[in-house]
């Protein structure tokens, strides 16, 4: 398994933007990397860079020209990262608006009295979008229910609740609440054995950060990234779609390019941000293996990342040093149990007597910023059926260290104690 060092950590620290120091709070641990990771310098520069452009795409001029090169770098540069031969690769507005999009297509292209099908695990983004154009199109919209327990859902779930006529399946690759992952592949695959031909878009909005993205693994039809939580910025979204689901018909400017998914001129710098985002994937594939291939130091650096974000949360979970993990904590409850091979760097949690919030602000006094759940329309569905009304999101990434893990045990056990 490829490893991150101290050494490496260092190294890759110098890269991203106010990696341990906040301009409005100033020194501070950055634990809510699942709201929005850190952005690489890279980004912050290239995004200004691009924001003096006065050019369009489109025209004949030098300028022009090298904005239409930059865009399909980007694709292409996305296309490795995700490996993603056929299908093509688009930006909007967000990664919620073009989880509905996506969505909106496949439900109005396929036939009324069918099914539309998703999990209680995912992200409003999804299934909303599902009840708004299920109900348009006529269809039926069925939610399987999630494992409260693990905090997932796995794929014989799938392959229980899918039938012939279900047209449109969502699946959301990891939750922004439980921090749990999701077997993609496998559940893609109950879907197909039942209805072949079905449309499956992925929210993978949350996994994203983590790497190990395979398109061509899970064989599914849309998969959703929001940028600015992969060390990009806000401001857009990228969407793949498949060769079939572009076919479908969709907005689109009368007599201009059948196969475009695009509305309006997109931001240059957006696509720019996102070779950005390879470049520094490419380079730290390249420090934790011998890979010379591209795909394959995509790969190396997914590993490395997974592989360190599970280091980090077993040091918060069952301790480092002589400080005791939120496991040995009285009145500690771990959304997903504190053993769940299925987590992808982070924790949510309770403490018995001290409501949630009051926790947040408690860490964020010393310095460490997470983040609250509410059993609202983002996180109810998680929340509720376990009897929470909210809880503590920990969220990590593969620049955090066991040092910062070190100091938040520390002010948990305050917290605890």
């Amino acid at each position: 398994m490829p490893h991150i060092s101290d050494t490496l950590l260092d190294q890759i620290r110098t890269r991203f933007a106010q990696v341990d120091n906040c301009p409005e709070q100033g020194a501070r641990i950055f634990f809510e990397n699942a709201g929005g990771a850190l952005a690489l310098n890279s980004v912050v520069e290239t995004s200004a860079r691009y924001a003096a452009i006065p050019d369009n795409q489109g025209r004949d001029n030098p300028g022009s020209h090298e904005l239409v090169r930059v865009i399909n770098k980007a694709k292409d540069d996305m296309r490795v990262f995700m490996n993603a031969p056929g299908g093509q690769f688009f930006a909007g507005e967000s990664g919620t608006e073009l989880l509905f999009r996506l969505i909106m297509n496949a439900c109005l292209g396929t036939s009324e009295g069918t099914t539309v099908l998703g999990s209680t695990l995912e992200h409003p983004a999804t299934r909303s979008a599902c009840a708004r154009w299920a109900g348009v199109a006529r269809q039926k919209h069925v939610l399987i229910p999630h494992d409260d327990t693990t905090g997932t859902i796995m794929a014989d779930a799938y392959a229980q609740a899918v039938s012939p006529d279900t047209v449109v399946a969502t699946i959301v690759h990891t939750s922004p609440v439980t921090g749990m992952g999701v077997d993609v592949a496998a559940c893609a695959a109950a879907i197909r054995e039942v209805a072949p031909e079905c449309f499956i878009i992925v929210d993978g909005i949350q996994h994203a950060a983590h790497g190990r993205i395979d398109l061509t693994a899970y064989g599914v039809d849309g998969y959703v990234i929001s940028p600015y939580k992969m060390f990009s910025r806000h401001g857009y979204g990228l969407a793949w779609i498949s060769d079939r689901l572009t076919a479908l018909p969709h907005n689109s400017l009368i007599n201009g390019p059948a196969d475009n998914w695009e509305m309006g001129t997109r931001d240059t710098g957006s696509y720019a941000t996102l070779s950005d985002v390879a470049d520094y994937l490419e380079w730290l594939g390249g420090e934790v293996s011998d890979a010379t291939e591209r795909r394959a130091k995509f790969v190396a650096a997914g590993e490395a990342i997974h592989a360190h974000e599970k280091t980090l949360t077993d040091a918060m979970i069952l301790g480092t040093g002589n400080l005791p993990g939120l496991a040995e904590m009285e009145g500690v409850t771990i959304l997903g149990g504190p053993d769940n091979p299925a987590r992808e760097g982070l924790v949510s949690l309770t403490v018995d007597g001290v409501p949630s919030v009051d926790v947040v602000k408690r860490l964020n006094e010393q310095g460490i910023r997470t983040h609250l759940r509410k059993a609202d329309h983002y996180s109810g569905n998680i929340l509720s059926p376990l009897g929470m009304d909210s809880c503590v999101r920990v969220s990590m990434c593969h620049y955090n260290s066991i040092g910062e893990v070190a100091k938040f045990l520390g002010v948990m056990k305050e917290i605890t104690g």
